[in-house]
């Protein structure tokens, strides 16, 4: 007796994509009704046409999350491990001779930049306008800070990716989404990644999200601060101290979560 091979189960960024009504969600253009076209170029083997897809897919405005985030983030999470996403990766040159990132490190990026949007110092300052109920105020946001463990789970792995932009995005990535209680536990994992970070990388914005998260997590930065980090932190101090003295919101004490 011979039995036919089980079926293939259906890789789950298409369940996402064919169970979602994208048209239904708001994004910052509108009806999300042009994602499912845009988040499926990401797939492309072509470099060119992922780079074109992420400006489009990959939504974002003025520090808010739509009701279409989640579900992109869900996307972008289920193809991170996907062949397509890193074919071309080491041959980023375009037509005119700049460079383009490669598709997975953009793709972090974007997760980095939205978790951070929906970080806790951002919920806290809410909270301060809303009367500690700014998340019953923005139930999207609530949802993608819900959906932080399981992005995790999909950015983690690169976090020893062999692209150096890649296993850094990740870990930029990595550090807003461990905010979660659920992965206090990678703290010291993520603690090392920084540490690789500070000693290799020069980029200010890179600098201050990796110093700013082995402080919070409790370590002595002293050690890995150089004179421009110190320069740059006892200005942003300055700075904040003025703002705090103009009151929160009106005065922007924290950065305003919009």
């Amino acid at each position: 007796m011979t039995h036919s091979p089980p079926p293939e189960a259906v890789p789950e960024h298409r369940v996402i994509l064919e169970n979602t009504d994208w048209a239904s969600l708001m994004a910052p253009q509108g009806s999300g009704g042009f994602l499912p076209a845009a988040l499926t170029r990401l797939l492309d083997v072509n470099p060119a046409v992922r780079a074109a897809a992420a400006e489009e897919a990959l939504i974002g405005h003025q520090n808010t999350i739509y009701e279409a985030t989640v579900p992109v983030a869900r996307f972008v999470a289920a193809i991170l491990d996907h062949p397509a996403i890193a074919a071309g990766e080491d041959d980023t040159a375009t037509e005119v001779g700049a460079s383009r990132p490669p598709t997975r490190a953009v793709l972090l990026n974007w997760l980095d930049d939205t978790a951070f949007d929906a970080d806790d110092e951002t919920v806290a300052c809410g909270n301060r306008a809303f009367d500690g109920r700014y998340l019953d105020n923005d139930p999207d946001m609530r949802a993608f800070r819900d959906l932080r463990p399981r992005l995790f789970r999909a950015v983690r792995p690169l976090l020893d990716a062999d692209n150096p932009a890649v296993r850094d995005a990740a870990v930029l990535a990595a550090i807003p989404l461990a905010e979660h209680p659920d992965l206090t536990d990678h703290h010291d994992e993520l603690a090392a990644h920084a540490r690789r970070l500070l000693i290799t990388g020069t980029d200010r914005y890179t600098r201050d999200r990796a110093l700013g998260a082995l402080t919070k997590w409790g370590h002595d930065v002293s050690t890995l601060e150089n004179p421009d980090d110190v320069e740059a932190r006892e200005t942003y101090a300055r700075s904040r101290a003025t703002r705090e003295n103009l009151g929160d919101w009106g005065g922007y004490a924290d950065d305003p979560p919009f």
